[in-house]
């Protein structure tokens, strides 16, 4: 369980690095810049110790699939990048593949 602590943290870390890439402009602007590299070392920090105590293409899955739909949310409204339907489609498609994951694989690290 203190593995998906971590895994949270990781998600967190990746969507706040991530959302502030946009806004560093290519790294032109300090600011946005430090926090969004800030926010991957954690990301990748985080992840590391997820993935001590459980396989690492199950953290792997749950931490794209969750940056994937957040950082997509954020788009919407941070941005106003709306995703057209396939997008949608590929971003369920991926979501469920997490969910199966999840609740029916044996190497899931229950």
């Amino acid at each position: 369980m203190k593995a998906y602590l971590f895994l949270l943290l990781a998600i967190i870390s990746e969507i706040t690095g991530t959302t502030f890439l946009k806004k560093s402009d290519g790294f032109t602007k300090l600011l946005p810049s430090a926090i969004s590299i800030t926010g991957i070392v954690l990301a990748f920090y985080f992840m590391s110790i997820a993935v001590k105590t459980m396989p690492v293409g199950t953290a792997y899955a749950i931490w794209a699939g969750a940056g994937i739909v957040f950082i997509t949310i954020i788009g919407i409204f941070v941005y106003q990048q709306i995703p057209d339907t396939p997008a949608l489609i590929g971003m369920t498609l991926i979501v469920a593949g997490v969910v199966i994951i999840n609740l029916f694989s044996k190497t899931a690290g229950h």
